[in-house]
Protein backbone atom coordinates (compact mmCIF):
# COMPACT_ATOMS: atom_id res chain seq x y z
CA UNK A 1 0.00 0.00 0.00
CA UNK A 2 1.47 3.61 -0.58
CA UNK A 3 0.76 6.75 1.17
CA UNK A 4 1.06 9.99 0.77
CA UNK A 5 1.63 11.24 4.80
CA UNK A 6 0.99 15.06 5.69
CA UNK A 7 3.78 16.51 7.13
CA UNK A 8 3.93 19.92 9.34
CA UNK A 9 5.75 22.23 10.83
CA UNK A 10 9.24 20.60 12.14
CA UNK A 11 8.19 17.45 10.27
CA UNK A 12 8.22 19.16 7.00
CA UNK A 13 11.34 20.64 7.69
CA UNK A 14 12.97 16.97 9.03
CA UNK A 15 11.56 15.45 6.17
CA UNK A 16 12.09 17.98 3.69
CA UNK A 17 8.71 18.32 2.14
CA UNK A 18 4.71 18.89 3.03
CA UNK A 19 4.49 15.00 2.11
CA UNK A 20 5.90 12.15 1.50
CA UNK A 21 4.87 8.91 0.02
CA UNK A 22 5.49 5.69 1.77
CA UNK A 23 5.20 2.48 0.64
CA UNK A 24 4.37 -0.23 3.03
CA UNK A 25 3.11 -3.71 3.28
CA UNK A 26 -0.79 -5.03 3.45
CA UNK A 27 -1.95 -4.99 6.64
CA UNK A 28 0.38 -2.46 7.80
CA UNK A 29 0.19 -0.30 11.43
CA UNK A 30 0.35 3.31 12.14
CA UNK A 31 3.86 2.21 13.67
CA UNK A 32 5.12 0.65 10.65
CA UNK A 33 4.63 3.96 8.86
CA UNK A 34 6.05 6.18 11.72
CA UNK A 35 9.14 3.34 11.29
CA UNK A 36 9.70 4.10 7.70
CA UNK A 37 9.95 7.80 8.44
CA UNK A 38 11.91 7.80 11.47
CA UNK A 39 14.34 5.83 8.95
CA UNK A 40 14.14 8.66 6.61
CA UNK A 41 14.43 11.67 9.21
CA UNK A 42 17.78 12.12 10.98
CA UNK A 43 18.08 10.42 14.68
CA UNK A 44 15.98 12.50 17.08
CA UNK A 45 14.48 14.13 14.60
CA UNK A 46 10.91 12.37 14.96
CA UNK A 47 9.94 11.17 18.24
CA UNK A 48 9.11 6.98 18.47
CA UNK A 49 5.67 7.48 19.31
CA UNK A 50 4.87 10.93 17.57
CA UNK A 51 1.01 12.02 17.09
CA UNK A 52 -0.46 10.62 13.87
CA UNK A 53 -4.17 11.33 12.43
CA UNK A 54 -5.63 8.47 9.60
CA UNK A 55 -8.63 10.23 7.74
CA UNK A 56 -8.57 13.37 10.45
CA UNK A 57 -8.77 11.25 13.40
CA UNK A 58 -6.03 10.92 16.40
CA UNK A 59 -5.05 7.35 15.98
CA UNK A 60 -3.07 4.73 17.74
CA UNK A 61 0.04 3.06 16.93
CA UNK A 62 -1.40 -0.58 16.68
CA UNK A 63 -4.26 0.77 13.98
CA UNK A 64 -4.38 -1.56 10.96
CA UNK A 65 -4.15 0.72 7.56
CA UNK A 66 -6.27 0.83 4.81
CA UNK A 67 -6.05 1.93 0.96
CA UNK A 68 -7.23 5.66 0.65
CA UNK A 69 -6.61 6.31 3.97
CA UNK A 70 -5.49 10.02 4.62
CA UNK A 71 -2.31 9.96 6.99
CA UNK A 72 -0.88 12.62 8.75
CA UNK A 73 2.06 12.95 11.29
CA UNK A 74 1.61 16.23 13.79
CA UNK A 75 4.10 17.58 15.77
CA UNK A 76 4.24 18.59 19.12
CA UNK A 77 2.41 22.19 19.60
CA UNK A 78 3.09 24.88 21.82
CA UNK A 79 1.23 28.03 22.38
CA UNK A 80 0.30 30.35 25.17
Amino acid sequence: MTFDVLLFASYADALGGRSLRVTVPEGSLVADVVRVLRALADPGTIPERPLVAVNRRYAKADQELHDGDEIALIPPVAGG
